[in-house]
């Protein structure tokens, strides 16, 4: 239903019908401006979607609804299974349970470890923290196997990453047979038979004390 016009008695009332029209006009105009804005953009957007896909080809009469188009199977590249098996095996034979380690550990209380040629500040530089921890590998409840697994990748990836010093946790024992840390020595073995370590030493007390060790690694 139209809006009412008011009565003009007045000069007052003729101001109101003044303000009246001039309100409508510029209500007017901004819906037609919304409308017109509005438009563009669904314009805008549908010229947009059509250079994205590009020149579309309408089906042949012969695909009626219903049917699904031909498309050509593309086969999935394989897996390197085998290979990943070798992989694991030679880094499992690469480390071995057997090793004789206490003979090239220091006969210091930590039995801490320097790669022939490697001087005895290396190892005191390592305890003091002179070298920033990069990276770290936590054992904790990981099977022997999985652990041996676990440390040659952690390793191997550290030192193509460039990283100088890590550290591995492999726990104090508290929670094993015996409360001994069962870890501890399979860990400083596998270790000193990665070429890629050139030293390492017990963690100070705030970086994991006797449960851990900081690594350091041959430049990459």
């Amino acid at each position: 239903m139209p809006a009412k016009t008011p009565v003009i008695k007045d000069l007052k009332g003729l101001k109101a019908v003044k303000l009246e029209i001039e309100t409508r006009a510029r209500q007017e105009a901004e819906l037609k401006a919304a409308r017109a804005a509005a438009a563009a953009k669904a314009k805008a957007e549908k010229e947009l979607f059509s250079r994205a896909i590009g020149p579309v080809k309408a089906l042949p009469a012969k695909h009626l609804p219903g049917q699904r188009a031909k498309l050509p199977q593309v086969q999935a590249a394989p897996i390197p299974v085998q290979q990943q098996r070798d992989e694991l095996a030679v880094m499992r034979e690469a480390i071995s349970d057997g090793f004789d380690v206490e003979s090239l550990l220091d006969t210091d209380e930590a039995l801490s470890f320097r790669r022939p040629g490697m001087g005895p500040d290396v190892v005191r530089k390592l305890r003091r923290g002179g070298w920033s921890i990069q990276r770290q590998l936590d054992l904790h409840g990981l099977r022997r196997e999985d652990a041996r697994d676990a440390l040659s990748a952690f390793i191997r990836e550290a030192h193509k990453a460039g990283l100088r010093c890590v550290r591995v946790v492999h726990g104090k024992g508290l929670g094993s047979p015996g409360k001994t840390p069962v870890l501890k020595g399979r860990v400083q073995s596998w270790l000193i038979q990665k070429a890629e370590v050139i030293a390492f030493v017990q963690a100070r007390p705030a970086e994991g004390g006797a449960g851990a060790l900081v690594v350091l690694l041959a430049q990459s």
